[in-house]
Formats: C-alpha cells, sequence, structure tokens
C-alpha cells in the first residue's frame, strides 16, 4: 500500500511539473511573439532549471538569443537542439543564418565519398531513435513470427513469414546503427567559443606561442582537458589549447 502511494505521489508531481513547464513554455512564446525576447529567455531558462530539455526548447532560446543579436548563444542552442532533432530543415536553416553572421570561416576537411555516405545513412537518426526503431521492428518480427504459425492460408503464412525476415534483418541493421551513432557519439564532444576573440596557443599556458585566433560562435570539438585548459580541433584539422572559460560544451543535458 505504501509502495503505491509512493507511485501515485511521484505521478502526481511529474503531472503536476509537466503542466507547469508547459504554461512556461506558453508564456515563453507569448513573450517572444510581442518582442519581449530577454523576458522569453528568462522563462525558457526556468524551464531548464526544472532540468526539462526540448530540441523546441532549446530552437525557441536560439531564435530569442539571434533576435537580440547574441550570435553566439543562438548558435550554442541550435546547435543543441540540432543533436535532439539531426534532420530538423528549420534548425538547420536558422542555424545558418546564425553561423553567417560569425567572423571566423573555416574551410572543413574534405570528406571521402564512403565518409559522406557513412555520416548521412548512420546520423539521418539520434542514436535513441534507431535503439527505438530496433525495439520496434523486434516487436514487428515476434508478431510476424507468431502469425506464421497461427495463419492458415498458404499466402498468408508467406507473407507473414517474408515479413518477419524482413522486420529481424532490419532489426539488426537498425541495432548496428544505433551502436555506431552512439560511439560516434560519446567520441564527438562540441563547444561553442564564448569570447569575443581568444587566442589558441601550442600549449597550455599564457605563455605559450599563439598558433590563430577564434572569435564569438566558431564551433570546435573538445580533445583533452588539463586543469583549466581545453585542447580543441576545429574543422580544417587544426589543435591547439585555449582557456576553459572561453567555451561552453553543446553535451551539457
Amino acid at each position: 500500500m505504501k509502495k503505491l502511494f509512493f507511485l501515485f505521489t511521484v505521478l502526481v508531481f511529474l503531472t503536476q511539473a509537466h503542466a507547469q513547464n508547459n504554461t512556461i513554455f506558453e508564456r515563453a512564446t507569448e513573450a517572444y511573439n510581442e518582442g519581449e525576447f530577454q523576458k522569453a529567455i528568462d522563462f525558457y531558462q526556468k524551464i531548464l532549471d526544472n532540468n526539462q530539455h526540448s530540441a523546441a526548447l532549446y530552437f525557441n532560446l536560439g531564435n530569442s538569443y539571434y533576435k537580440q543579436g547574441e550570435i553566439g548563444s543562438s548558435i550554442y542552442y541550435y546547435e543543441k537542439a540540432l543533436l535532439l532533432e539531426p534532420n530538423d530543415a528549420e534548425i538547420k536553416n536558422n542555424l545558418g543564418y546564425a553561423k553567417n553572421m560569425r567572423l571566423d570561416a573555416i574551410e572543413e576537411m574534405p570528406e571521402t565519398a564512403f565518409a559522406r555516405f557513412y555520416g548521412i545513412t548512420v546520423n539521418y537518426l539520434s542514436f535513441e531513435s534507431w535503439a527505438y526503431l530496433a525495439v520496434a521492428l523486434m516487436f514487428l518480427f515476434v508478431l510476424s513470427y507468431i502469425a506464421y504459425y497461427l495463419l492458415q492460408g498458404s499466402t498468408q503464412k508467406r507473407i507473414a513469414f517474408i515479413t518477419s525476415l524482413v522486420a529481424v534483418s532490419l532489426c539488426m541493421v537498425t541495432t548496428v546503427f544505433a551502436y555506431l551513432q552512439y560511439e560516434d557519439f560519446k567520441k564527438d564532444n562540441p563547444a561553442i567559443i564564448f569570447a569575443r576573440e581568444i587566442a589558441v596557443t601550442a600549449e597550455p599556458n599564457q605563455r605559450s606561442e599563439r598558433i590563430f585566433t577564434l572569435h564569438e560562435g566558431t564551433k570546435v570539438n573538445v580533445l583533452e582537458t588539463l586543469g583549466d585548459w581545453q585542447k580543441i580541433k576545429i574543422a580544417d584539422g587544426q589543435t591547439g589549447w585555449l582557456p576553459s572559460e572561453n567555451l561552453r560544451i553543446l553535451k551539457d543535458f
């Protein structure tokens, strides 16, 4: 009885929290539509403070910061939204506009045809989405396999058998894709530069030689952390060190 009461209490709490976040989200959207962008940001931040996040929330934060001319913050939240919805055309479009406002124009390293195909295929969905799809296909396989034994007609049994084979085959493929995407997700540690201008050095100290300079809104990949310094890599393959306070990690949720 105590367990049942506890579960009921948790359910009520979660329901109330969800309703509260929805109310705050609606108030934030109203503020945005009225041109009160900082007020909208404050409302959206309250939802984040409640440990709730979504692609829509990050997208709206990106829009709000963009309207205020805060390019670094807008890119940061668009990129976070894109991590959750990697194929959302609207997020990509707005991110493109924000990137055009950056000072750094870094040419990306060329990819082989196989690397492009791999990226397009494996990264078409997030690893969570691939995993959910694998589970759904496994259920389809089980149902088709059961139907094969229960159905009487030869045509129906043939359809059920073929469906089960296709489902289990696709299930294995999507499981592999989920694993590959998750491994890529773990290896990649993207961040956004938040300093107006920061020198990237050869070693993790202020006396080291300056290699190149980065500006607000540029996306980097963090390779290593040493004290208050982080080793980063940019799109053209160059690496160097900069103080941790000058960037914000994207995968912090």
